[in-house]
């Protein structure tokens, strides 16, 4: 088995668990490549890493039967999108913050070790996203999260007209719209009173951010529709971004199609873990804090 390792070089001590582990990694016979962006960053590199094969990104993804990625879901999200046109699976290794898709920790390098010299993994689709600006096909967007039509710097809120499958929904004001598949229903769509859907679930979610009335809900839809938003706005431009990383900007009005991609990401989870505990253990989804033992009782 070969393992590609990309780490986000930007955290503090990312080296220190770089080596561990490397050093697991060769205690346990696997053969792996480090991104060639920690041989460009860092000028000293440990003993332990330093005759390691660093490659390209490109490279990395086409030898490596799988990618670990460190750093937070950030870097997760920048792996996987990296990682879309190799079919390559990840799992990722927190050294952030919350950690939902970087599900594992350092403390879990054992466990992982033996979960993949044991086979005891499985590897998971996820539906991602992509879309293009009518009559402009050729800039096409992809996310794995969510694509979030807002208002950027302007003000004043902009008119959003939704159809699915040609059939006319809705016109509403709002700050924007967030189309989030199931991975994203985690992120900026839950902030915004959007729903938790479960990653096997083969929809997406609509969710509007401060529309200007008080019937506007999240809309969930089977994600083989394909969706056209038109965008208008008085100001000179409109932005879109995908995962919260990769901003764009149309003059309006602007109209796009937003469909289910064809290459979806695909995703390692050891058997130790499932997505519910995920839930209760990182959100505390579902866990009533009366019932917290260390919660102090007022007196």
């Amino acid at each position: 088995m070969k393992i590609g390792i990309i780490p986000n070089i930007t955290k503090s001590n990312i080296l220190d668990i770089v080596e561990r582990i490397v050093a697991k990694l060769k205690s346990n016979d696997f053969e792996y490549f480090l991104s060639e962006s920690l041989a460009v960053s860092f000028t000293e590199l440990p003993l332990s890493i330093r005759d390691s094969n660093f490659l390209k990104h490109t490279d990395l993804f086409t030898e490596s039967d799988f990618v670990i990625s460190i750093g937070g879901d950030g870097t997760m999200l920048t792996t996987a999108y990296e990682a879309r046109h190799f079919d390559t699976p990840i799992i990722g290794i927190n050294f952030g913050k919350l950690g939902f898709l970087a599900e594992l920790d350092d403390s879990n390098l054992d466990e992982l070790m033996k979960d993949l010299k044991e086979n005891k993994y499985v590897i998971e689709e996820r539906i991602a996203l992509e879309a293009f600006r009518i009559n402009d096909s050729t800039n096409k967007l992809y996310a794995i999260n969510d694509i979030v039509i807002d208002k950027g710097g302007w003000p004043k809120m902009i008119e959003l007209t939704v159809n699915v499958d040609d059939e006319y929904v809705t016109t509403f004001s709002a700050d924007g719209i967030i189309i989030a598949t199931p991975t994203g229903s985690t992120g900026y769509s839950l902030s915004t009173g959007g729903p938790i859907i479960s990653p096997s679930a083969n929809v997406i979610a609509l969710n509007p951010i401060s529309p200007h009335t008080l019937t506007m809900r999240p809309l969930i839809l089977d994600s083989n529709k394909r969706l056209t938003i038109t965008v208008n706005s008085l100001h000179s431009k409109i932005q879109i971004n995908c995962d919260g990383q990769r901003v764009h900007y149309f003059a309006p009005p602007s109209t796009f199609e937003i469909y289910k991609s064809h290459t979806p990401i695909k995703l390692i989870h050891t058997k130790s873990t499932n997505y519910f505990e995920i839930l209760r253990r990182k959100l505390y989804w579902g866990l009533d804090v009366r019932n917290n033992p260390n919660k102090k009782e007022e007196e």
